[in-house]
């Protein structure tokens, strides 16, 4: 008869099974701690002394007449919960390939949580990381590998992963959802889901041993975004004592937070492709034909908006009012964030790729993305247009109005090949979200790439800046490169993270600048 680790390793040689870490199934006894909703029970790693619960409800199930509502609270239960598997992730479309999900399936009924801590018997006062997940708000969960929190709660950090509702699922604004809305608003029932587990942390943290005063919120691309718009958020923004943003931000000068009727209109449009005429009516359909009419509708998704609830002004103003929270930051991206793609090859193609793009910028801008390097260039650009630029912009909204210290980085760690598979070029930089795996140290449960030493090494620095971060709002610490607060000046020092971490003088530093030049003055 084969032991459980055999079996275990049978099932991953036949792709049966994800992976999970060695000690969530030799090692541990289960374990109990109340909520306000009830007691839960969850598993306690004798290898790591890390208790989990996974799965935890901290709203209602948004189903039925619940469809695009502002979540509800959670119901109490009888008894004691099982807390040792994850919750279903939001209805969404096999998108992306680097996500490994752990929950067993897709379902509206999605509003769960995870939490991860290494609190001993009676200890209190823990640090605490909320981490919101990327995806374009079209994809992502929770329970994704590379989000584990086991390895931060090593570091004496408690972390929640939740859910939230996706695409339009999560996103519909329509004007009969406005009018049924006793605040005039409707859209961002993603965001409003991140808000209210916000709250649901603040309630119960205390009974995993986490400091409700001490809540930092971290996310990655829309995670990243959803991380900046809870902190201008009212709802939000005064339960935060830190935040920190992997590439994204809601203030972008490119591409502003558009008005609630511009999220009407593509729900009017939406409502009309299901063939269902009224909201009412969707609310009682079955979840295929929403799904269906998203998917193959040719739409594209429904916007973030300015709903007047959750966001009461574009993002960039309540910044410059100093009204967001005034808490210490950590904001970066990766070193190319859109490597990808079809780019110029010769100096004549990448000229004229930027004058057709940017008529009225374009001798100013290869000043910037010089022409003789014409693929790189390229690349540099689509990625600051796409990602850097909003959270360039985050970082320095968030220096010149608060008197709270940012900390910015460069990712440049290159992540390796699959296994198996060889390179014949390095790619010319890290690309977008390869960073997640690196900042939480979970490279073993992402065990499809080729890691090495250099990587591992990465990984270390990275999960103690980012452990240090979230226990005092200094990434700073015994053992590791100094990393300077963000500061005025030409070119500002940054922190380049990868096996070799230091901060150096950010000489692309005014090309941001012009950047955003250009943008508002084409708002204007």
């Amino acid at each position: 008869m084969r032991t459980p680790l055999n079996l275990i390793l049978l099932l991953l040689i036949l792709g049966l099974g994800t992976r999970v870490r060695a000690q969530e199934i030799n090692f541990g006894f289960p374990v109990q701690t109340e909520v306000a909703n009830g007691v839960l029970e969850g598993h306690y790693s004798t290898r790591t002394g890390v208790q989990r619960y996974l799965g935890i409800p901290f709203a209602a199930p948004p189903v039925g007449d619940l469809r695009w509502r502002p979540p509800q609270p959670a119901a109490d239960w009888e008894g004691v919960r099982p807390a040792k598997e994850f919750g279903p992730r939001p209805v969404q479309r096999y998108i992306y390939d680097d996500m490994r999900f752990r929950s067993p399936e897709v379902s509206e009924d999605c509003l769960y949580l995870n939490v991860w801590t290494p609190a001993k018997k009676g200890e209190s006062g823990l640090p605490v990381l909320v981490y919101f997940y990327g995806g374009g708000f079209s994809a992502g969960s929770g329970d994704e590998g590379r989000y584990d929190g086991e390895r931060l709660a090593q570091e004496g950090v408690v972390v929640v992963t939740p859910n939230y509702r996706l695409n339009v699922f999560g996103f519909l604004a329509h004007p009969e959802l406005t009018a049924e809305s006793a605040r005039g608003s409707s859209g961002n029932y993603g965001l409003l889901d991140q808000a209210a587990a916000l709250q649901w942390v603040r309630d119960n943290i205390a009974a995993f041993g986490g400091d409700p005063q001490r809540i930092t919120i971290a996310g990655e691309s829309a995670g990243s975004m959803s991380v900046s718009l809870q902190m201008v958020s009212p709802l939000s923004r005064d339960l935060l004592a830190g935040a920190v943003g992997q590439s994204g931000a809601a203030v972008n000068p490119q591409r502003p937070v558009p008005p609630l009727a511009e999220g009407e209109e593509w729900g009017k449009k939406f409502l009309e492709a299901t063939g269902y005429s009224a909201i009412a009516e969707l609310r009682k359909a079955p979840t295929r034909d929403i799904y269906e009419a998203y998917v193959y509708g040719n739409l594209g998704g429904p916007p973030v908006v300015v709903d007047g609830h959750f966001i009461t002004e574009e993002p960039t103003v309540t910044f410059r009012n100093r009204k967001q929270a005034q808490i210490p930051l950590m904001a970066g991206w990766t070193s190319t964030e859109r490597p990808w793609g079809q780019f110029p090859t010769t100096p004549e193609a990448y000229r004229k790729m930027v004058a057709e793009q940017y008529p009225g910028n374009a001798d100013e801008l290869v000043k910037y993305y010089p022409a003789d390097r014409p693929s790189l260039s390229a690349i540099e650009l689509v990625s600051d247009m796409w990602i850097v630029l909003g959270t360039w912009n985050w970082a320095d909204l968030q220096r010149r109005y608060s008197d709270q210290p940012v900390y910015r980085y460069r990712f440049d760690q290159i992540r390796p090949p699959l296994k198996g598979e060889t390179r014949q070029q390095e790619p010319p930089g890290a690309a977008h979200a390869t960073d997640i795996e690196y900042f939480l140290d979970n490279l073993e449960l992402s065990d499809q790439y080729s890691w090495e030493e250099d990587d591992h090494a990465a990984a270390a620095t990275m999960l103690t800046y980012l452990a240090n971060f979230v226990k005092s709002g200094n990434p700073n610490g015994e053992n590791l490169p100094e990393w300077p607060a963000l500061e005025e000046g030409e070119t500002p020092r940054v922190m380049i993270l990868d096996a070799d971490s230091r901060a150096e003088p950010f000489a692309a530093e005014p090309r941001y600048r012009y950047l955003r030049k250009m943008a508002e003055g084409a708002r204007r």
